[in-house]
């Protein structure tokens, strides 16, 4: 590398510092509010039970979250020796839209998952962009991006029970493999 190339390197490094600087800017100035209030605003109008939640405790990494709070799931553990039971305790899913080292905003699902029942789903990053590319369109499309997965878990069946990860109860995850040899005896 000589000197030509590594001047162009620390120019592109003082630019993107600079763009970080107002990705920041943009947040706290427009980004955090537009987002909040459209969350607001798609609560308010469809009726969806949930909540916005805007988490500030570390400057330039705020996040904010369309929850769908938490619940008692209806499953509950019968304790021995007598008639009381725990409920298990059901999540039922977020939308985060936080602010990333960079200014930039990372979209995140968190699925639904019950305390004590399989494994929680890992969240699924649905994109990073940046703080212009956020409009009130592309925020509604995240939201109906984040019901869609939010339907097909409450809606899962024993079509793809591995896509739960976790196998559905009193199955073991050799049942397939002895199904198969029995139909082919």
């Amino acid at each position: 590398m000589d000197l030509k190339q590594i001047k162009e390197s620390v120019a592109k490094y003082n630019a993107i510092l600079s763009t970080t600087k107002n990705y920041r800017k943009d947040w706290c100035d427009t980004i955090q509010d537009m987002i909040s209030d459209k969350l607001n605003l798609i609560i308010k109008e469809t009726g969806l039970n949930g909540f916005v939640e805007l988490k500030d405790d570390i400057e330039n990494l705020e996040v904010i979250t369309l929850s769908l709070g938490t619940e008692v799931s209806g499953i509950a553990e019968k304790l021995p020796g007598n008639k009381s039971k725990r409920p298990f305790i059901k999540t039922n899913g977020a939308l985060i839209f936080q602010q990333l080292f960079n200014g930039k905003v990372m979209i995140m699902i968190m699925f639904p998952y019950i305390e004590g029942y399989g494994q929680p789903k890992p969240p699924k990053n649905v994109e990073i962009v940046r703080p212009e590319e956020l409009k009130p369109e592309t925020i509604m499309d995240y939201v109906g991006t984040f019901l869609q997965e939010v339907i097909e878990w409450e809606d899962f069946d024993d079509d793809l029970p591995e896509a739960m990860g976790f196998n559905p109860i009193g199955f073991g995850p050799g049942v397939d493999a002895m199904m198969d040899g029995a139909e082919q005896g």
